[in-house]
């Protein structure tokens, strides 16, 4: 069972400018920060929309949109789950194509990929504790705590 939507995902052509505007124009906080596999910087960023909902913007859009993974524009839709191997398992016998295996991600969460009948990219997602995601639902819920405290 679907519990909830974990991300969108959207690749930009200038990383810090996209964050900057869903940061200081939209709202959101910054949750945070990966480097790319090469340690040559950051690779994506993480926004925070609400617990367990959050943007995550992918760096070095090369490409006007087309679905894949290196367009600028929407990446992939992320749905939450509260066990992705079941998940996994459940939408393969409904005949869904399991393009990357269930895997735990750099994030520490744990992912499968399907796509729907058009191509558009599908991640399937489990938060452990141990996930920067959960870890930054707590952190972030504990930080709008203080704030709501310190206003009244």
């Amino acid at each position: 069972m679907i519990t909830g939507i974990g991300h969108s995902a959207i690749r930009a052509r200038d990383l810090e400018l996209t964050t900057a505007f869903y940061r200081d124009v939209l709202g959101l906080k910054e949750a945070f920060r990966m480097m790319k596999d090469d340690g040559s910087g950051v690779g994506t960023i993480y926004l925070y929309i609400a617990p367990s909902q959050f943007l995550e913007i992918f760096a070095d859009g090369t490409e006007e949109f087309t679905p894949g993974p290196k367009t600028i524009g929407h990446a992939h839709i992320c749905y939450q789950v509260d066990n992705a191997a079941a998940f996994q398992e459940e939408i393969r016998a409904k005949g869904a194509p399991i393009d990357i295996e269930r895997k735990l991600g750099k994030s520490r969460c744990i992912q499968c990929w399907t796509h729907d009948p058009d191509g558009n990219r599908i991640e399937i997602m489990e938060l452990p504790a141990d996930s920067l995601q959960a870890q930054a639902n707590k952190r972030i819920a504990a930080e709008e705590t203080a704030e709501r405290r310190a206003k009244a």
